[in-house]
């Protein structure tokens, strides 16, 4: 597959109530890599298989949630394209300098009907995975907590759902793979993806806009979720639901909540997506297995709790 345009989820900035809370949270349980921090306190993190300086961003707050997510596009080229297209859709867009984010190139930062911030970026300071471009090992030693592989993708709650959608079917080249419909014919859910993944950005209708529901990371096992799981039970770290399966996306998951109430997914396999094969539709009256497949009942946690 010819990655153009849109190539992946960049990172989240995410607000916490506690840093030094946080971080010994995302590196010592989640297992991401602290790889620097900022005059404004900001701190930056990896999962050990990316090679980008950094996916997550930590920002200490009053309150939790996301501040905004980015994507990497393929190049300066195609930033400024969509730069241009994102103006003329309509959209309110910001052209954040070089370094505003310590090791990243331009942003191009835009609003979205649904209440959320998103970025486009096309340059980030590579730091490696830790094993090198020759003859490399499988994985590097010293890994701590869950291990887990990269950011993976984010699901967001907001107002006006459909707009969000659009702007990015419509003017970032993404694919709808599927969506859950209501009775009445609305699509009330949407499973986008800019790659081959099942979805690299989820959304959701509700009645509050700019509403993050999970930050979500790869496992490459079904073992490795269960691995996960006793980890969360060793240092008593809120469990929402899991480990179960979804219907949606085939993955197999397990939901919990960082310890400022952010609600992080740890999970593994789902489907290879290619453009010509067209979205997946589920109907409202079905969500509970769409959502949580092996017991086909909705956890009311999981629909109402956002930050």
């Amino acid at each position: 597959m010819s990655f153009k345009g849109v190539m992946r989820p960049g990172h989240a900035a995410i607000r916490v109530l506690d840093m030094q809370e946080s971080v010994k949270y995302y590196v010592e349980r989640i297992g991401l890599i602290k790889t620097d921090e900022d005059d404004q306190g900001r701190v930056y993190l990896k999962a050990w298989d990316e090679h980008d300086r950094f996916s997550i961003v930590l920002r200490e707050a009053d309150s939790p949630g996301i501040d905004h997510m980015a994507f990497k596009v393929y190049s300066t080229a195609d930033l400024d394209e969509f730069e241009g297209k994102l103006n003329d859709y309509g959209q309110n867009v910001e052209r954040i300098p070089a370094n505003e984010l310590k090791g990243c190139g331009e942003r191009v930062r835009f609003d979205s009907p649904s209440g959320h911030t998103f970025e486009l970026y096309a340059e980030k300071e590579v730091l490696g995975n830790g094993l090198g471009r020759k003859n490399p090992d499988p994985w590097p030693e010293g890994l701590k907590g869950m291990q887990v592989y990269r950011f993976d993708h984010c699901l967001l709650y907001g107002s006006n759902s459909k707009g969000t959608v659009d702007i990015f079917r419509e003017v970032l080249g993404f694919d709808l793979t599927e969506e859950v419909v209501s009775p009445e014919g609305d699509r009330i859910a949407a499973f986008l993806s800019c790659s081959n993944k099942a979805h690299d950005l989820a959304i959701l209708e509700y009645a509050e806009p700019g509403k993050l529901h999970h930050v979500s990371f790869m496992l490459m096992s079904w073992e490795e979720v269960l691995r996960a799981a006793d980890i969360m039970g060793m240092h008593n770290i809120s469990i929402d639901i899991g480990p179960t399966r979804h219907g949606i996306t085939r993955g197999r998951t397990i939901y919990f909540f960082d310890p400022s109430g952010n609600r992080n997914e740890v999970f593994c396999g789902d489907y290879t997506w290619y453009p010509d094969h067209g979205p997946i539709t589920w109907n409202a009256e079905e969500l509970g297995k769409a959502i949580f497949y092996h017991d086909r009942k909705l956890n009311e946690n999981f629909l109402t709790v956002v930050t």
